[in-house]
């Protein structure tokens, strides 16, 4: 089965490679020297802070291993690129048509490694990801969530 590509933006693609290069520059060699002082204390067996340290290794190289690959994967959307219809990369502006007030609530639609609902970043593959993508402003969509059934209407669109 072939792989699934990694889709992200521009600036996606600058975090998981500033990551990487952390990963690699900085923390491989603050925990080696955590493990090296830990050995230092005799006896690993019952070494606590070795145990944690040895932990936080397997943890960042596992880490570089997953951000090698998904780097192998990667496709970057162009986010200039856009015919005012909602892409991986737009931002959207959309209106929760069963709210008692509504509101006006953004969304930048990102491919899932970039996906943080805290920063309204939503997930090309998330429901209501899926539902918005190809939507153009004006456009009421009905989107089957975990939560019920919303209907939102589709303000603007930023690509």
């Amino acid at each position: 089965m072939a792989e699934k590509e990694v889709i992200l933006t521009r600036a996606g693609l600058e975090k998981l490679e500033q990551e990487l290069e952390d990963l690699k520059t900085h923390r491989r060699h603050e925990v080696a020297e955590r493990i090296k002082q830990a050995r230092e204390f005799g006896d690993i067996s019952e070494n606590s802070e070795y145990e944690d340290a040895k932990r936080e290794q397997a943890f960042i190289e596992g880490r570089i291993l997953e951000l090698q690959n998904m780097l192998q994967k990667v496709r970057v959307i162009d986010e200039a690129e856009g015919d005012g219809r909602v892409q991986v990369g737009s931002t959207v502006t959309i209106v929760d048509l069963d709210a008692p007030q509504p509101e006006e609530i953004e969304y930048t639609i990102v491919g899932s490694a970039e996906a943080n609902p805290r920063q309204r970043k939503i997930s090309n593959e998330s429901p209501v990801g899926k539902a918005l993508l190809g939507q153009s402003v004006g456009s009421e969509v009905e989107i089957q969530a975990p939560i019920g059934l919303l209907h939102y209407k589709i303000v603007a669109v930023q690509n």
